[in-house]
């Protein structure tokens, strides 16, 4: 088979121009691996624990006495905390399993567990991503034996006040009332 002149495999075995687009890939390359590197953010301590009970949908049904927050509450626990894959996989099933032991509900259930698989992740961010206690960028690491042991006082703190893991307040989330607001 005859290539054209002007056909880009015959362009590319003319003498230097491989070379010549190696270094045309790696100049539009570079710049963008490492922008990806510099905006990773180096995870220093977590913050405060807070939450705002069930992040973009109610807390509780206002047709039923059926109320999840507190589902949600320990979800987030887990959320700020971060970690492995592994462990927002066990704390969205957690969250499923409350919510429906709460309500009866399997459905309501299931819509909330794929939405935090869906919208949860450690890359969107969001202030209810996964581990977002910690700086952006930590993604899955798991915690080092300081950083755990950091979490594990804040933890303790909150949980001195609120033993039971209660939600306060009366909120709906996103059901048109403002979110209730669970902080230490």
């Amino acid at each position: 088979m005859r290539l054209s002149k002007h056909h880009p495999l015959h362009a590319a075995q003319r003498p230097g121009t491989a070379a010549r687009l190696r270094g045309q890939l790696l100049a539009l390359v570079a710049p963008l691996v490492l922008a990806g590197c510099a905006s990773v953010a180096a995870p220093t301590s977590i913050a405060p624990f807070s939450t705002d009970g069930c992040s973009l949908f109610p807390d509780r049904s206002p047709a039923m006495p059926a109320d999840w927050c507190d589902c949600c509450l320990a979800h987030d626990l887990a959320y700020w905390r971060g970690g492995p894959e592994e462990a927002r996989l066990q704390a969205d099933l957690a969250l499923k399993t409350c919510v429906e032991q709460r309500t009866g509900n399997p459905g309501l259930a299931q819509t909330m567990f794929l939405g935090v698989r869906a919208g949860g992740g450690p890359l969107v961010r969001t202030p209810f991503r996964w581990g977002y206690g910690w700086p952006y960028g930590r993604g899955y690491r798991g915690l080092t034996q300081a950083e755990a042991a950091d979490v594990s006082a804040q933890e303790d703190a909150y949980r001195a006040t609120n033993p039971s893991l209660q939600c306060q307040g009366g909120g709906q989330g996103a059901g048109g009332v403002a979110p209730v607001r669970c902080s230490p």
